[in-house]
């Protein structure tokens, strides 16, 4: 814990706060800038903020010269949409569009591979409302989500559940958390099995999929790595499964295709009843890949962080048009 982190818990101790308020304006001014001359970030820290600075405009750049192609401007292509709030790249972007698009049901998410809740693909989606169940195979990761999300877990909003995922056991997995058959969004991110557990998971319609691919292996060739229950990603290329083979699954299973993110990480599949024409055809991955471009960062601001907020909303037009703000900051209240 940094300085002005625990100086913010001591804060919260009882009476602390009293005694601060009494302190002189001037002892605090000096105190501030004692700590903040131990808090100035090194010359590493500056420079890796400068690198860092110099990719978020090397991303604006290639964003713009992308977007600026026919191609990205075709409008039921769903790239020019992208954006990142909490997700790796831009998916939150995509996924808020293609419910724009087909409409919500019940605003509820499956995701498993999701770290430790502060980066994927539906924390942005409890941020507005949604309710889902999340899965992770590290402890690591797991007490992370129960460190970060705790107000959403004491809710109800969310339930975790901490398990290695394989195919053998997924559909136990929705059964003890109480997965509805067909619910809206499922996201899969487990970096070697992801065609394997989908493949697997017959029991459940979820309307849209997100699915990691393997951008490496390029559009046109059906092919994923051997299913291995017990192996783990081990960094390199040889992992996952192509777009191709996604696509193939996908219409074994009743989706299709509609669109891939602008980084060539994240396939997004949308029930065949579902689909309409609300997107870019043909449905193949010869039309929908995109290269990998694993060294662009989407930028968003601050570092990430989560935790509860008010939602606010506006009253009947009877009320004179003021706001209403009804929440206790436990979690998230629809008002």
């Amino acid at each position: 814990m940094g300085i002005n982190a625990a100086l913010n818990q001591l804060k919260k101790v009882p009476g602390v706060n009293g005694f601060l308020n009494s302190v002189p304006l001037s002892w605090k001014a000096a105190a501030r800038r004692r700590v903040d001359s131990f808090t100035q970030p090194s010359k590493l820290e500056l420079l890796v903020a400068q690198a860092s600075q110099t990719n978020d405009l090397l991303t604006r750049m290639l964003y713009e010269q992308a977007f600026s192609t026919e191609r990205f401007q075709e409008p039921k292509r769903l790239l020019k949409h992208g954006f990142k709030v909490y997700s790796q790249h831009d998916e939150d972007g995509i996924i808020e569009e293609i419910f724009k698009r087909i409409g919500e049901t019940d605003g509820y998410f499956v995701e498993f591979g999701v770290g430790d809740g502060i980066e994927n693909c539906t924390t942005y989606l409890l941020l507005k409302g949604w309710s889902g169940a999340w899965i992770d195979g590290s402890a690591e990761c797991f007490e992370g989500i129960q460190r970060n999300l705790k107000a959403f877990l004491d809710s109800g909003n969310l339930k975790a559940l901490y398990s290695f995922i394989t195919a053998e056991n997924i559909e136990g997995l929705f059964q003890r958390l109480c997965v509805p058959k067909e619910f809206d969004f499922l996201s899969i991110d487990i970096d070697r099995n992801d065609l394997w557990v989908w493949k697997a998971l017959s029991s459940y319609r979820p309307r849209v999929v997100a699915i990691e691919y393997n951008a490496s292996f390029k559009q046109t060739v059906s092919c994923t790595i051997p299913y291995d229950a017990n192996a783990i990603w081990d960094g390199s290329n040889f992992s996952g499964a192509s777009l191709k083979a996604l696509e193939n699954i996908g219409i074994e299973k009743g989706y299709r295709l509609v669109g891939c993110n602008f980084t060539g990480v994240t396939s997004f599949f949308v029930r065949e009843d579902c689909v309409g024409n609300h997107f870019a055809e043909p449905f193949t991955s010869e039309n929908h890949y995109e290269p990998p471009r694993f060294f662009v960062r989407m930028p968003n601001g601050h570092r990430p962080n989560f935790g509860p907020v008010v939602h606010i909303s506006p009253l009947l037009a009877d009320t004179g048009g003021e706001f209403a703000l009804n929440g206790t900051g436990k979690g998230y209240r629809e008002l």
